[in-house]
């Protein structure tokens, strides 16, 4: 096998010269509503939550009741299964609510914040002269674990386990995503603290992923960089490009700008979980970057900031491909930097509108002029609808043409529903997350939902291999 800066010969997902890796398949989906580098007025939200669902593999145990006090970086839950990990409170204030649903099922702990807020102080630390065990403890104690997701599973990271190597991603690609360049002025120090920290949770390398010509400048790791369509800054992707996963080895992912927060815990000695959130989506007024809380409302991001006909459109927490649908009144969900709004779809009726010319529609295929033509550098307006029915798979390899990853993503579908776990391994389920199948569900003709069909795929084989 060739390593990342080895000089390879083309092949069908990317070429590799030296820290250089260039990706041929994906698509850059051209919509309208992308954020300006410019900060917004909002977040200051009346209730901030903690919603469990946001981690997948965690089974939340409540420590607090219905207006008890808390301050900023104490544990609102544990993980009953591993207890050390913790979930800290975003803000100072009173637990007005610990919301459940059947089952007593755990969906939310909602907090009131405190006009100034109030920190659990933890203490200024030197990472570069602390332990690896120094530096987990510091993170599962100050609540911050669940920022550290590990592969296989795409669960929240076993604080047992001892991973292979660690990957962050200090890009994003997906449509209308925020760019990570801008979030990190002024907040480079705490980015590379992080980073540091990272570097002391394993024996192996911490692999930053940056686009070519970015300004993002790290040091203590191994930058590669990346070009082409989205989904080159997932970071499955660059896992799978760099060093891929084998069976019986597990790495350790986080989000960059999860990493600052984990930064600023080294060099403030405090949870700080403030963030800049982008507005995006052509059905927004106002579009850039606000600084706030995770955890806050949609409503203390989106007020005054989108068109009227609420009831007509589609708010998204995260992005168009991979983000939750929320309401107004919902919350930013755990690892989300992005709200998206768009049109739901539901006013618009047409009359045979698969058989007209659609000079001005979106086409990935040739069913409009746009994909014979290319949709060259036009911004598209899209809304929520599938337009089509369910209906069986069909061998067409057209997942394969945005899916830039060297497995046959087909078969390992056809493998996850089967619950063929031999042939899901040798497919490479544990390389994979829900994620990186999103545009696969963009393109698929048989309108099946996929990123739902991965994730149900690696809790059953979490659950059977455990």
């Amino acid at each position: 096998m060739f390593t990342f800066a080895e000089i390879t010969s083309i092949n069908n997902f990317s070429y590799i010269m030296a820290n250089m890796i260039k990706i041929k398949k994906g698509l850059d989906i051209n919509l309208k509503g992308k954020a300006s580098d410019v900060i917004l007025k909002g977040g200051n939200s009346e209730t901030y939550a903690v919603i469990p669902d946001s981690y997948n593999g965690i089974t939340p145990k409540v420590l607090v009741k219905a207006g008890e006090k808390v301050k900023a970086g104490e544990p609102l839950m544990i993980d009953k299964n591993y207890p050390e990990i913790k979930f800290a409170s975003p803000v100072s204030g009173e637990v007005t609510a610990v919301q459940r649903g059947e089952r007593r099922k755990v969906l939310g702990i909602v907090v009131k914040p405190d006009a100034q807020t109030e920190y659990i102080e933890f203490g200024k630390m030197n990472v570069s002269t602390m332990k690896g065990e120094e530096v987990k403890e510091a993170i599962l104690n100050a609540g911050l674990w669940p920022f550290i997701k590990q592969r296989p599973y795409d669960i929240v990271a076993r604080p047992t386990e001892t991973p292979r190597d660690i990957f962050v991603s200090a890009f994003y690609s997906a449509p209308l995503a925020p760019d990570f360049d801008f979030i990190i002025k002024g907040q480079e120090a705490d980015f590379q603290t992080g980073l540091d920290a990272l570097a002391k949770l394993t024996e192996g390398k911490v692999y930053v992923g940056v686009r070519n010509g970015s300004s993002v400048q790290v040091k203590n790791v191994e930058v590669v960089q990346f070009e082409g369509p989205h989904p080159a800054g997932n970071v499955g992707v660059q896992i799978n490009h760099i060093k891929p996963v084998n069976r019986g080895e597990v790495v350790w992912v986080a989000d960059p700008s999860d990493v600052i927060i984990i930064g600023r815990l080294f060099n403030k000695g405090v949870v700080d979980m403030s963030r800049l959130v982008a507005i995006t989506g052509s059905e927004t007024t106002e579009r850039g970057y606000i600084k706030t809380i995770a955890g806050c409302t949609i409503e203390s991001l989106l007020k005054g900031k989108i068109m009227e006909g609420g009831e007509h459109l589609r708010i998204i927490s995260g992005n168009v491909l991979t983000g939750k649908r929320v309401t107004k009144d919902g919350y930013l969900l755990g690892y989300d930097n992005q709200v998206t709004v768009i049109p739901e779809g539901d006013e618009t009726h047409e009359l045979f509108g698969w058989a007209t010319p659609g000079f001005g529609k979106y086409s990935v295929s040739a069913t409009f002029p746009t994909g014979l033509f290319g949709a060259g550098k036009k911004e598209y307006v899209l809304d929520a609808r599938i337009r089509g029915g369910k209906r069986a798979i069909i061998m067409s390899h057209e997942y394969g043409k945005v899916f830039p990853m060297d497995i046959y993503p087909e078969f390992l579908i056809k493998a996850i529903i089967a619950f063929d776990i031999d042939k899901m391994e040798n497919l490479g389920i544990y390389e994979v997350a829900p994620e990186d199948f999103a545009l696969c569900e963009f393109v698929d003709t048989s309108k099946l939902e996929l990123q739902k069909i991965v994730r149900d795929g690696l809790d059953q084989l979490y659950k059977e291999m455990n």
